[in-house]
């Protein structure tokens, strides 16, 4: 069975989605998910120029198995600079069960985990900065309005990007406000999606008690956040992911606190003060989203 992304956005919602991410982050903290690192290749063209770069994330979870292929090509204009196959499996059997277009549940399982991230850690927010105004902009305030009610109120989610015209844009389709990225960072949360290669937030702007949501700068070299705003309580989508994938993480010398899955399990208590929630991506949460995807069309 092969699904495309047009059945996939009919079946897949955040309401599903959201919580079955926060058990999985659970399983994953508990040591229930067989997950290595995501293995990457940078891609050349055929001159020897670097174009893009594409990654293969295996995982084992459950009753489940899945594989997902991702490709990142910067410089594509006609088509997604993501993209995406999952491939899920049995696993008591390693059979195939559907192959399915993955660049949507990628986006909206992404936003889904800083939903649950959000939830758990910043409860009373009454703003949401987004630093960014892409694909996962988009999506965060979609994803972030489901678990946080008081992000729907006027005024209340602030858009910033280094394309102007782009923030504008997103805020008017949004209702969003497009401001100066200091008033974005003065948010309850603050969440960064950037293709940022250095620091773009600064802890100086920050509120005393705010969340910063990291999702961009993945790679052990790039970075979206200063070391100030690294100062701040870390806590993981993976201790694994965040200590070998997460400039921000290497370069700044943070040490991670907790991982998510183990706040929301009760583990670890909610810290006060500032904090700082690294989201990288991983594969248990692909399986998630192929696993609804595919339970619901058997369903329906």
């Amino acid at each position: 069975m092969y699904i495309p992304e047009s059945k996939v956005q009919s079946v897949l919602t955040y309401a599903a989605l959201i919580p079955a991410i926060g058990q999985a982050l659970m399983d994953y903290s508990a040591g229930k998910v067989e997950q290595p690192l995501r293995q990457i290749i940078q891609v050349k063209d055929e001159a020897g120029s670097p174009i893009g770069w594409f990654a293969t994330m295996p995982v084992v979870a459950g009753s489940f198995m899945a594989v997902k292929t991702v490709t990142f090509y910067p410089g594509n204009m006609t088509l997604p600079t993501h993209q995406a196959t999952i491939e899920l499996m049995n696993r008591a059997t390693g059979e195939s069960l559907a192959v399915m277009d993955g660049r949507l549940i990628t986006e909206m399982r992404t936003a889904a985990v800083s939903a649950v991230a959000a939830q758990a850690l910043a409860p009373e927010a009454r703003t949401l900065g987004i630093v960014g105004s892409g694909v996962q902009a988009r999506s965060h305030i979609e994803a972030l309005r489901e678990v946080c009610p008081a992000f729907r109120t006027a005024g209340s989610v602030r858009v910033w990007s280094r394309n102007s015209e782009n923030a504008s844009i997103l805020a008017l389709e949004s209702g969003a406000v497009a401001v100066p990225i200091e008033e974005a960072a003065a948010s309850d949360v603050v969440v960064t999606v950037t293709s940022a290669t250095t620091p773009v937030l600064f802890g100086k702007w920050l509120e005393a008690n705010s969340l910063v949501i990291a999702v961009g700068a993945v790679g052990p070299n790039l970075r979206e956040l200063d070391d100030e705003v690294m100062r701040g309580t870390l806590i993981a989508e993976s201790r694994q992911g965040s200590e070998n994938e997460s400039g921000d993480v290497i370069l700044s010398g943070a040490r991670v606190y907790a991982e998510i899955g183990e706040v929301l399990a009760g583990k670890v208590s909610v810290p006060t003060g500032r904090k700082v929630f690294k989201s990288l991506g991983m594969g248990v949460e692909d399986l998630t989203g192929a696993v609804l995807t595919w339970q619901t069309l058997q369903n329906s």
